[in-house]
């Protein structure tokens, strides 16, 4: 019994580990084929896609280690709440280290690349636009300008290392002592805190970043692929019909000028923006024609009601995540230590749906950790699907568009490292949605219950499992790496509770709005700014 039962859990390891391997090639892939999708094919550059392509695949293999910490946590122990035979204190010290060095590792290459790699790249690209610049100039001028992100990133760094998370027991230290405090709370948390803060800092701008695109393209995917797009007939119709009309007032105002009388300055203004506009629908109306006759088209028709279904399926996923984080906060609201404490709960006083069916997965490996890793993907798809509708601001003014093969390269790395900085917030979101399963996953520990027996006179002690929560004693639950980086300060938590009901806002909003706009046009609209678009590169709608 005893070699079935370890046979049994180390084909449960095997399976986890492959299951991340395939993910890891999956997200790969992803990454290649997304990139690939959106960049310009005019403009492409292979540093530029290079590096989208690296950061945006370190944020999801950093992303894809949250259910292999759970798992690895939860593998530890027995449904009955004792250890396993091999995890002793070391083992389990070993598989923590792990994780913690595995988290180590991608954290400080989301730092390089944040603070270094990507700015870097953009300003060299910026730089290059300027023909007269050389490439050493380029690259002077590129170091120049993120020199400051360096000088950010080494602030963010000391900060964490020497905010003091604990007080000396001495009241009456001296300072030199306090001094000395702090570099040993460094040297033993191995800098823990240092990282910790500075992910977390990238974090809080990660969920900024969600409350503007995520929670906006959770209403905006769903009900684009319900109501779909406008018919390329029918559009193409009210084209040639604007074309017309166009023609007309250009006609009407040349006609002012045939006895030789020159154009008042007024009707030449007038006559300039008619032509500017007549371009404009004449190549709408070359797009149109090649929308119109494209098998593309055809085939999406054909796809429509499945667009529906999925559509239908989407605003279901959203209405239960945006129930469980309601119903997440709500408990913390009621039932948490305070802010104090970044809103730490103890057990679950309010359950939600999601929280619910995760523990039932954990009945059949390895469900559960399938279920965490579609949730990262929707987060990732309707983050995709919000940046696409919304573009990328700074304040008022939009800086870029993203467009279906005629995203330029800077606009590119702009939106790998806003996708960046929102997956590395999901991590936390999924920690509203399920509390106890991210902390402790499906580990158990034993508590001594007193029964009473009739045929017997007196009581009996018995241990019995319970789920481990955040009271539960140190030695017996082991709390996932995931939650030690998420957790380390209390004001970011706190911050995060906050953000979470402005998430909640902006999607009813989001949702509202999205239901009050019209079908979207069939092709990308074409404006006098639209730098990027030529007539050689016919542009579809976006799905």
């Amino acid at each position: 019994m005893a070699a079935a039962a370890a046979g049994a859990a180390s084909a449960e390891l095997v399976i986890g580990w492959c299951i991340f391997g395939l993910l890891l090639l999956a997200i790969l892939a992803f990454c290649w084929i997304y990139v690939r999708k959106y960049q310009s094919q005019r403009e492409s550059e292979v540093v530029s896609t290079i590096t989208a392509i690296f950061s945006l695949a370190i944020a999801l293999i950093t992303s894809a280690l949250l259910p292999v910490d759970i798992f690895l946590v939860s593998y530890m122990k027995n449904q009955n709440g004792t250890f396993k035979d091999w995890a002793n204190a070391n083992v389990s010290r070993q598989i923590e280290d792990t994780v913690l060095y595995g988290y180590y590792t991608l954290y400080s290459v989301i730092l390089f690349c944040v603070f270094f790699w990507i700015p870097f790249v953009y300003f060299y690209y910026e730089e290059k636009d300027d023909d007269d610049t050389g490439k050493c100039t380029q690259v002077k001028m590129a170091l120049k300008y993120t020199l400051g992100f360096v000088v950010i990133c080494a602030l963010l760094l000391l900060v964490g290392a020497f905010v003091p998370l604990n007080l000396p027991d001495n009241k009456n230290s001296t300072e030199w002592e306090k001094v000395k405090f702090l570099f040993e709370e460094l040297g033993s948390s191995h800098g823990l805190a240092a990282l910790s803060f500075s992910i977390s800092s990238l974090t809080l701008v990660g969920m900024l970043a969600a409350i503007i695109y995520t929670a906006y393209g959770m209403s905006a995917l769903p009900l684009n692929l319900i109501k779909g797009t406008r018919n390329a007939a029918y559009e193409r119709l009210e084209n040639t019909e604007d074309i017309e009309e166009v023609e007309q007032h250009i006609q009407t105002i040349k006609s002012k000028s045939k006895d030789g009388r020159p154009l008042p300055a007024r009707d030449r203004r007038a006559l300039k923006q008619f032509e500017e506009r007549l371009r404009t629908l004449r190549k709408r109306e070359r797009r149109l024609e090649f929308i119109e006759n494209s098998w593309w088209t055809k085939f999406c028709g054909a796809l429509r009601p499945l667009k529906i279904i999925w559509g239908i399926f989407f605003i279901f996923v959203a209405l239960l995540f945006v129930i469980s984080l309601f119903l997440s906060n709500l408990d913390k609201a009621l039932h948490s230590a305070g802010i104090d404490s970044g809103f730490i709960i103890f057990g679950a006083n309010l359950s939600n749906p999601l929280n619910m069916l995760l523990p039932l997965l954990q009945t059949v490996f390895p469900l559960d950790y399938i279920l965490i890793t579609i949730i990262i993907m929707y987060f990732i798809f309707t983050s995709m699907a919000g940046i696409r509708n919304i573009g990328i601001w700074f304040f008022w003014i939009r800086l870029y568009k993203i467009r279906r093969g005629r995203t330029r390269p800077q606009a590119l790395l702009f939106l790998c490292m806003i996708l960046l900085l929102i997956v590395l917030h999901t991590s936390y979101m999924i920690y509203s949605l399920a509390p106890q399963y991210v902390m402790y996953g499906s580990q158990n520990y034993l508590i001594e219950s007193n029964m009473t027996y009739s045929d017997h006179r007196g009581n009996s002690s018995l241990s019995v499992p319970k789920r481990c929560d955040a009271d539960a004693p140190e030695d017996q639950c082991t709390v996932t790496r995931t939650y030690l980086f998420l957790h380390k300060f209390w004001f970011f938590s706190a911050a995060y509770y906050f953000g979470n009901w402005a998430f909640l806002g902006v999607f009813i909003v989001g949702f509202i709005v999205s239901c009050c706009k019209g079908k979207k046009s069939v092709l990308e609209r074409v404006d006098e700014d639209d730098s990027d678009l030529s007539d050689d590169e016919p542009s579809l709608y976006s799905v």
